[in-house]
Order: structure tokens, then sequence, then C-alpha cells
């Protein structure tokens, strides 16, 4: 068994213990032990995130963000002034939400009430495209810039970049894809849905790259990574004993995101949010 402070080269990708879901009917068995509780209507829903509360914040077509409460009741929306495209929400920080616009290059901040608490112009301190960008513990700001492959850090407070990690050499001749990003357990996650997805610590120095490719989005609980694979099971992957376990996903057809919160579950599909509880 691999230790935990392993690291892959950037030609390598790290090992993985993979732990069998048991039988058939034990498969059964766990796809069955999904609960419905609440239907949201959301059509085409966009990215979506949930805090340490248990709340839920989802972008809709319109690009507005809705927030629900843990079993899906809604509680209130915020409606940008402006057009523009919402390429990820981050509600992990206990007192405010990241909302990422993509096409504007934008930063927004909003607070638990969805009020805007303050808004970053990317192109005021950077020149490039940034394709993700993330909320880091401290309030600073992680960016990745498509133009030079690099990851920046940006700190508010004296508004400058205080850190860059060139990623050239360790992306290589590949043709990235970067979808997602975001900071945990003192660890940076960057998601290329082309080749998987690149660990760095928490000063931006690259560690290993997990090999889970086609992916646009992974969440966190407790000290696992979750994704949604192609078998349409949710696999969770141990952080640190790099063990994986899978949990059957209801069979409901074009799931797009699931988002796991602490009593409940939440799987996105074309036509809405359906709440699950285990």
């Amino acid at each position: 068994m691999p230790q935990a402070a392993s690291v892959a080269p950037p030609s390598k990708q790290a090992p993985v213990s993979t732990t069998p879901t048991s039988n058939g009917i034990a498969a059964l068995n766990a796809a069955n032990s999904w609960t419905l509780v609440r239907t949201i209507k959301l059509p085409q829903p966009g990215v979506a995130s949930v805090d340490r509360r248990g709340t839920l914040y989802v972008a809709d077509q319109q690009n507005n963000i809705h927030q629900y409460g843990p079993d899906g009741q809604p509680l209130n929306t915020y409606s940008p002034p402006l057009p523009g495209h919402v390429a990820q929400l981050e509600a992990w920080n206990t007192t405010k939400m990241l909302v990422f616009y993509d096409d504007r290059q934008e930063v927004l901040l909003l607070d638990r009430f969805l009020a805007p608490i303050t808004q970053v112009r990317i192109a005021d301190f950077l020149d490039g495209m940034v394709r993700v960008a993330t909320l880091a513990p401290d309030d600073k700001l992680w960016l990745f810039n498509e133009s030079d492959l690099s990851l920046q850090l940006y700190d508010p407070t004296p508004q400058r970049l205080t850190l860059r990690t060139p990623l050239d050499l360790i992306i290589g001749r590949t043709k990235p894809d970067f979808r997602f990003l975001r900071q945990y357990q003192n660890n940076l996650y960057l998601v290329d849905r082309t080749s998987g997805i690149y660990v760095f610590d928490n000063l931006g120095n690259y560690r290993k790259k997990l090999p889970f490719n086609g992916l646009s989005f992974v969440g966190f609980r407790g000290d696992e990574l979750y994704y949604v694979g192609s078998d349409n099971a949710l696999h969770f992957f141990q952080l640190y004993t790099f063990a994986e376990r899978l949990l059957p996903l209801p069979a409901v057809g074009d799931v797009r995101q699931v988002v796991l919160g602490e009593q409940y579950t939440y799987v996105l599909t074309a036509a809405g949010v359906l709440v699950y509880r285990l």
C-alpha cells in the first residue's frame, strides 16, 4: 500500500487501490437505499455547490443562483445585473461564496444571504485567460491562466499576484481541458477532463496526478474525493490510503453532477435537482 505522501512524477500517475463492490446483490441493495425526498424543477441546471451547513447552491439556465435548504426548500435567488456564464460555484468557505464568470473574467463573492460582498475583475491584474478559479481558505484566489499554462495565487488585500507555478513542463505535450479547481485539506486539485487530476500543495508545488479522466467536477467529503463515473456509479477515492469504493446511483438517467451534503445527496439532471436521503 503506497504512503499518503507518495508523489508521482509528471510522466506517471499516482497508484489507486480499488476495492470491488462485493457482489451484484450488494450493489442492488445499495442502489435501492436511495430515498427521494424532493424534486426541484430547474430545467438545464448549471454548476452546483454545497456549504458546510448543508445549504445547496445551483445556477440555472439564465445563470441566476438559487439557494436551497438541506432538504431542498427554496431560500433565496441571486440575479446578476449583467449577463454572464457561471463556470464555477464554491460555497465551502464559512462566510462567503465564490462565483466565477468565465466569459466576463470576473470573480464575485457573495455572503450567505446571496448579497454581493466584492467583485474582482481579473483583467485588472492579469494578462491572459483564466479557465478555472477557486477560493483559498485565507480568502486569496487560486487561478489557472490558460494563456501561459500557469497556476497563480492572487491576494485581494494588496491586490497583487503572490505566487506563480508554471505547468508547461508538468503538462507536457498533452492537450488539456481544465474544468474545475478546488482547494481541500491543504491540497489543490486541478481537474483536466483529458488526462486526470493534478494535485498541488497549498503553496502551488506539484505533488502527483490522479488517473481519473473524463471528469468536469469532483467533490470532497471527509477524507474522500468523489466523482460520477461512466458506469452510473458514485466513485469514492480515499485521499490517504488511495482505496476506492463504489456506490451505484439511482436509475434516473442523464446525471450531470452529484453533490453530497451531510444528510442529503443532490443529483442534477436535465430536468432539475433530485434530493435524496441515503
